[in-house]
């Protein structure tokens, strides 16, 4: 952590991570799978090419023609088979299907049970990072009673700059809260 030398270090210091585990929360948010065909669900399938492991969106072009499939063109078309494989292998339970050229990859629309799930997984990545936003106000408060016990600031620094960071919590997790309740909605919809 940087040294915080003023309150309104502290404040943007806290800005800046909170925007950070909000953009994290994003893109974990993205590779929830939720029966609607979404590019990003690939994200953690590497594919052996030429004895390296390569992400699949840098071997070829991700499209969704439709919210049940995903299309990969590769633009070598000699990987059509290791992109098969590595996406069968993968822990995404999905099943493709490839003509030598593209390989086709079916979303199949969760159960009942599986969108629960789904649910319950969310919650936890909410709840992981609910927990990074606290502990990021909990360091810079604590950075704020040190400079004030310092006699860097006044007291009522000190209480401006505590309410501040408290209303910047607070928006930044009501940021994050809708944002799971919008992917909430979205997997028990379908």
């Amino acid at each position: 952590m940087t040294t915080i030398a003023t309150t309104k270090d502290a404040i943007t210091s806290a800005k800046t991570r909170m925007e950070k585990a909000i953009e994290d929360f994003r893109k974990e948010l993205g590779t929830l799978r939720t029966g609607r065909a979404n590019a990003s669900v690939l994200d953690s399938v590497r594919v052996d090419y030429h004895g390296a492991l390569m992400p699949l969106n840098q071997l070829g072009a991700l499209t969704v023609p439709d919210p049940g499939m995903i299309v990969i063109a590769p633009w070598d078309a000699s990987i059509v088979a290791a992109i098969d494989k590595a996406i069968r292998t993968s822990d995404l339970g999905l099943n493709p299907t490839n003509d030598g050229k593209v390989v086709r990859v079916p979303i199949p629309a969760p159960t009942e049970e599986r969108r629960k799930d789904l649910v319950k997984q969310l919650h936890k990545i909410l709840e992981n990072h609910r927990t990074a936003l606290r502990n990021v106000r909990r360091d810079l408060k604590e950075a704020i009673e040190k400079l004030e016990k310092e006699k860097k600031i006044s007291e009522d620094d000190k209480k401006r700059s505590l309410d501040e960071l408290e209303k910047l919590s607070h928006s930044e997790l009501k940021k994050m809260e809708d944002l799971s309740a919008v992917k909430e909605r979205e997997v028990m919809s379908f």
